[in-house]
């Protein structure tokens, strides 16, 4: 007898544990085509956030799932531990270390164990070199980066520390490049120069020699969808070489297309030292991620003792399934150039943002232009950038309304005066979307608005 959907809903309340864990009735997704999902009901909704950020060759491509059937028929999965390889793991570590300009890679299941590597690798690339007391990391406000406890503790967005304290010690946070909501920008400086100002204030606050290194998303994600100045990436590559920081790229959310490039530093034609990535890299058809890392660090990590080695792993690290899938899913964003078409559809939703926007009284800041990642942040006040209250709800009732006209998509809600951020909406369609989808995830989201706020 076949399960109706109140016995669906009922069984994942009574057995199934959430991420962000709710009461909230579950929508349950049966089935998605291109930039569209559809639920148990049959109702159909445009994916304004690609599942997670991360659908990025859109819903429904068989030839994933062929991918993936052809390599567990040969191989599904055997141990990546030093000794062992497969074929993919290799093919897909020098695929990506050509895409990235980087030396080499290691896998991981997802975003937060890429970057607890990162931190890990930074640690020891300084024990490695003879530089003991470089432990400390620095992050960035609204700066997201996972929630294991490691990487909890660079994430610095509070509603994530509550219940979990206390945080592994050594993670630092300075003010990010917010244009909207920057403070203490001095004369004549650029908030780009001012926020890279902070993060070498921070190291020589702290000591050179005992900062490892700097973590960024090169444009913030779940923190805000903030587009960063443009002077900001280059001034702090400069710091952290002249200070012997590592940079660590974020990027899990703005790799594979999303920005309109392979990787959101890109647009700044800035190379990190590590690179973390997840997400795009199988457009969510599979679990992985991993980090790369520059010829610098390859080079400590092959020359240390035996006793000194890098041990470190995971049981599902290079797994070769996951792998064989991300290679055909780098195959489809190269030769469907989802990239220039993520390019193209961003500065389209962009221009139609602006325009439905741009002069709404509740609007405060109107962000994106670079790929496909947008987002709109309500205020109460333009003027004085006063939020709503958090009791009104605004970005949840939002996020309903969009619900209810068939657009689904993530919001964040206030994070109380300035200069902490407002209510935001935000946009990440697949990057597959059309411009007919570009145009309605508009239209709904005016409408949504309308009934809101009342204009």
């Amino acid at each position: 007898m076949a399960l109706t959907a109140a016995d669906l809903v009922k069984t994942d309340q009574d057995h199934l544990i959430h991420p962000l864990q709710d009461h909230t009735e579950p929508v349950i997704y049966v089935r998605g085509c291109g930039a569209k999902v559809y639920d148990i009901t049959g109702r159909e909704y445009i994916d304004g956030l690609s599942g997670l950020w991360n659908v990025n060759v859109g819903h429904g491509r068989a030839v994933l799932a062929d991918a993936a059937a052809a390599q567990m028929k040969e191989l599904a999965y055997f141990s990546a531990y030093a000794g062992s390889s497969n074929v993919p793991a290799i093919k897909l570590a020098e695929r990506l270390a050509e895409l990235a300009g980087m030396q080499a890679v290691f896998f991981t299941c997802g975003g937060a164990e890429a970057n607890e590597s990162a931190f890990k690798t930074a640690r020891f690339y300084w024990k490695a070199s003879g530089q003991p007391d470089k432990v400390k990391v620095i992050a960035r406000g609204e700066g997201y980066h996972g929630v294991t406890l490691q990487a909890m503790s660079a994430t610095k967005m509070g509603s994530y520390w509550k219940m979990f304290e206390p945080r592994v010690p050594g993670f630092l946070h300075i003010q990010t490049c917010y244009p909207y909501r920057f403070e203490g920008a001095k004369p004549g400086e650029t908030i780009g120069q001012a926020a890279a100002r902070e993060l070498e204030e921070s190291i020589l606050r702290e000591g050179p020699g005992t900062v490892a290194a700097f973590i960024g998303e090169p444009i913030h994600g779940a923190g805000g969808v903030i587009y960063p100045a443009d002077d900001y990436w280059p001034l702090v590559r400069e710091i952290c070489t002249r200070h012997d920081v590592l940079l660590i790229a974020d990027e899990i959310i703005t790799g594979f297309g999303r920005t309109g490039r392979w990787f959101g530093m890109e647009h700044w034609n800035v190379k990190p030292d590590i690179l973390s990535f997840a997400k795009g890299v199988t457009s969510g058809y599979l679990p992985l991620g991993g980090m790369m890392v520059s010829p610098a660090i390859k080079q400590v990590m092959d020359s240390v003792q035996p006793g000194e080695r890098w041990m470190h792993a995971y049981t599902y690290s290079a797994h070769p399934t996951c792998c064989a899938v991300a290679l055909k899913n780098l195959e489809i964003i190269d030769s469907e150039h989802l990239c220039a078409n993520a390019e193209l559809m961003g500065k389209r939703l962009h221009t139609a943002l602006t325009a439905a926007f741009g002069d709404h009284p509740n609007a405060g800041d109107i962000r994106g232009g670079k790929g496909l990642l947008a987002a709109v942040e309500f205020v109460e006040d333009r003027a004085s950038k006063r939020n709503f209250a958090g009791d009104r709800k605004i970005a949840s009732r939002l996020q309903s309304e969009m619900m209810k006209h068939g657009v689904v998509t993530r919001t964040r809600p206030s994070g109380g005066v300035h200069p902490a951020p407002g209510d935001a909406v935000y946009f990440a369609p697949p990057l597959v979307v059309t411009e007919k989808e570009i145009d309605r995830l508009v239209s709904v989201s005016r409408d949504a608005v309308k009934v809101v706020l009342g204009a």
